[in-house]
């Protein structure tokens, strides 16, 4: 795989995934998820009409936990990916970029992960700002498919399987995967994690929410046709 990815271009090449849309992915996380549409902050109770009794400020429920084994359904056919981050060069282990230039302030976050190609791309409102070559599982440990929302944000987390630091963790399942800054170099796998280089774990968890989709793949590419190269 080194060689592969030496020789990818850092462009639209190693953009993964799937053709997966914001507008659906929206109702997808309402629908789906099995958790109201906002997932942090506060939402308000309205009281009946002449009640007379105050508002009431409730937390909205937390996306339900899955197991690797419980990726939740995606609309293939949803997505539309506006720009891609124009990227000249190899894409090795330890590379990343991040660029917000032109990426609307607010909107959807999307993180398609794509196995084959050893990469992780962030999309806001359908404008990708970040990408990242990646570790993942090992064969006996495999990273799993599919598409899992974000249950838990911890910047310190500490594996209590392995006592090993996970840096700026996105829990994705109840049985061990999630996403957190590693050290990236060839040859280096996780136990089914997605492992990113930390600077980079560092801007993504500070865009990332509760309930924002992680989609991962196997080599299904993105489609790009429509997109303007940032």
């Amino acid at each position: 795989m080194a060689g592969f990815l030496t020789g990818l271009p850092k462009g639209i090449g190693p953009k993964l995934a799937i053709i997966v849309g914001l507008g659906a992915v929206g109702l997808l996380a309402a629908g789906k998820i099995d958790r109201p549409a906002a997932t942090e902050g506060k939402t308000v109770e309205s009281a009946p009409q002449g009640s007379g009794t105050t508002p009431v400020a409730v937390a909205p429920a937390p996306p339900a936990e899955r197991s690797r084994s419980q990726p939740v359904e995606v609309d293939p056919h949803a997505l539309v990916v506006k720009r891609v981050l124009s990227i000249d060069g190899p894409f090795r282990h330890g590379d990343y970029v991040w660029d917000e230039t032109g990426a609307p302030a607010i909107g959807p976050i999307i993180i398609t992960i794509d196995l084959k190609a050893q990469t992780l791309s962030v999309f806001r409102g359908g404008y990708e700002i970040g990408a990242a070559v990646i570790l993942y599982g090992a064969d006996d440990k495999p990273s799993p498919l599919g598409a899992f929302p974000i249950t838990e944000k911890d910047a310190d987390h500490v594996s209590n399987l392995y006592d090993a630091p996970m840096p700026y963790m996105l829990r994705l399942t109840n049985d061990g995967v999630a996403i957190h800054g590693s050290d990236v170099k060839w040859g280096n796998a996780t136990h089914g994690c997605i492992g990113i280089p930390t600077p980079f774990a560092k801007k993504l968890f500070g865009v990332a929410k509760l309930g924002d989709l992680a989609i991962i793949t196997n080599g299904r590419m993105l489609d790009t046709s429509h997109a303007d190269p940032g």
